[in-house]
């Protein structure tokens, strides 16, 4: 296992543990927050853990052709019940995540200084947000990190049914307009996987990641 020190450095990501875990420690400054998404890493712990830095050997990823849509929720989006904002509420956004109440999870792993962290990096115009807003109130949303070329998704909620998968929706067909690669989701979930996410092997990963092609 790698500690990180002061110094602004992470492992190679093929250094990781079985599960995925490529350093712990360091800080959550925007520096070495851009770094680790650069080198295909990002954050993931508990309140009462150090931070624990991951590269999963498996990462879920959404190809924009592969973005699936039922037809009940394409009559959700043609109602036009729900307005889609970008980047009007970051800290709205993150704060939501951090407070839903997740399935099977007794807490969260969105920290205080992870909002703030974060929210640091939105000022500096490199974690952005998605919106969707029902009679004036923000009823769901998601955020994430954009590279330019990958957006690296967080975390998303919805306090009304179908939100996450609108701003999901509204986020993918941005950025395949814009000629990104591929959505970051991370880990596997079924939610994503309706949405038409799926796993790729790291290595993959890494190969779009560090050289902007598809595969």
């Amino acid at each position: 296992m790698y500690y990180l020190t002061k110094e602004l450095f992470f492992p190679p990501v093929e250094t990781a543990s079985p599960e995925g875990i490529v350093a712990v420690g360091g800080d959550l400054s925007p520096e070495r927050l851009l770094l680790a998404y650069k080198s295909g890493i990002f954050p993931w712990f508990e309140d009462d853990e150090p931070i624990l830095w991951w590269s999963p050997p498996e990462r879920m990823v959404l190809f924009f052709e592969d973005l699936k849509i039922s037809k009940s929720m394409r009559n959700i989006i043609n109602q036009n019940k729900f307005k889609v904002t970008f980047n009007t509420s970051f800290r709205e956004v993150i704060l939501n995540c951090k407070k839903i109440s997740r399935k099977d999870q007794p807490g969260t792993w969105i920290t205080d200084n992870m909002v703030e962290a974060y929210c640091k990096l939105h000022e500096l115009g490199v974690a952005k947000s998605v919106e969707v807003w029902y009679n004036d109130e923000l009823v769901g949303g998601l955020y994430g990190v954009d590279l330019g070329h990958i957006f690296c998704g967080e975390s998303m909620f919805s306090k009304v049914s179908n939100a996450s998968k609108i701003a999901f929706i509204a986020l993918a067909k941005q950025l395949e307009m814009a000629n990104y690669r591929l959505l970051d989701c991370q880990v596997y979930n079924d939610h994503l996987a309706s949405l038409g996410c799926v796993e790729i092997e790291r290595e993959d990963f890494m190969m779009v990641l560090n050289t902007n092609i598809s595969i």
